[in-house]
């Protein structure tokens, strides 16, 4: 057990000391947001009568990756599968550089490895929530388009 601050975490899982499924890793990027306890604490209190959203992460199977859609996102599905009894399968041929570069609304989290997630987020938060901080693992820029 180690106690450390959420950068120094996602410093760790850069270099592979240690790893966080993807929706850790994405909650670690968004309390990289916060420099202090003190301001997640005056945070959370803020906006803790705003409600929440539920959410499913839907994955897309590329050529050489993964991407988990997220709800928002422009290739996230209407109607997403919540229960895990439609066993819906979203492929693709496409590389996900390819992905990246035709899209324009990104909620996804791109998976190359296990040891290689990105996050991208160009829309807003809702429920005056906050995004994460867009984190790359592996030094992609698929930001041009953002």
């Amino acid at each position: 057990l180690q106690w450390s601050s959420p950068p120094e975490a996602m410093e760790r899982f850069k270099s592979q000391e240690i790893w966080f499924p993807p929706p850790q890793f994405y909650e670690f990027c968004r309390l990289c947001k916060f420099p202090s306890l003190r301001e997640l604490r005056e945070f959370s209190s803020a906006r803790a009568l705003e409600g929440c959203e539920r959410w499913m992460p839907v994955m897309l199977s590329a050529a050489d990756g993964f991407i988990q859609l997220l709800p928002g996102d422009e290739l996230y599905p209407e109607d997403p599968d919540y229960t895990g009894e439609k066993k819906i399968v979203m492929s693709t041929e496409k590389k996900v550089e390819d992905l990246m570069k035709e899209g324009g609304i990104f909620h996804r989290i791109v998976i190359k490895n296990i040891n290689n997630l990105a996050i991208y987020v160009n829309i807003p938060a809702k429920y005056k929530h906050i995004n994460p901080l867009m984190i790359n693992c592996d030094n992609s820029d698929y930001n041009s388009r953002l």
